[in-house]
């Protein structure tokens, strides 16, 4: 099953309680399956970097078996208000 950005937005968005999900499907410029992932949720209070991208890393872990590239931005939805009026 080739894995789509719109898989991984609903599974993100289902399995973390995404309030926002950007998915980018960059293989085009990769030699395998890449994407980008800008994933805000409040799960993520608390969490250091690391501890929030191994929280998507372990909700997309059956798909990053086919997956070259993952780029995550992981933000709870008070750093996501502060980026967004920058």
């Amino acid at each position: 099953m080739a894995i789509t950005a719109d898989h991984i937005r609903e599974k993100l968005i289902k399995e973390l309680g995404a309030v926002h999900v950007d998915v980018e499907d960059t293989t085009a410029n990769r030699c395998a399956a890449s994407f980008r992932v800008l994933v805000v949720s409040s799960q993520f209070e608390g969490k250091t970097p690391l501890q929030k991208q191994r929280m998507v890393n372990a909700c997309l872990a059956q798909e990053m078996e086919e997956i070259h590239a993952l780029e995550q931005k992981t933000l709870t939805p008070e750093q996501w208000e502060k980026k967004k009026c920058q």
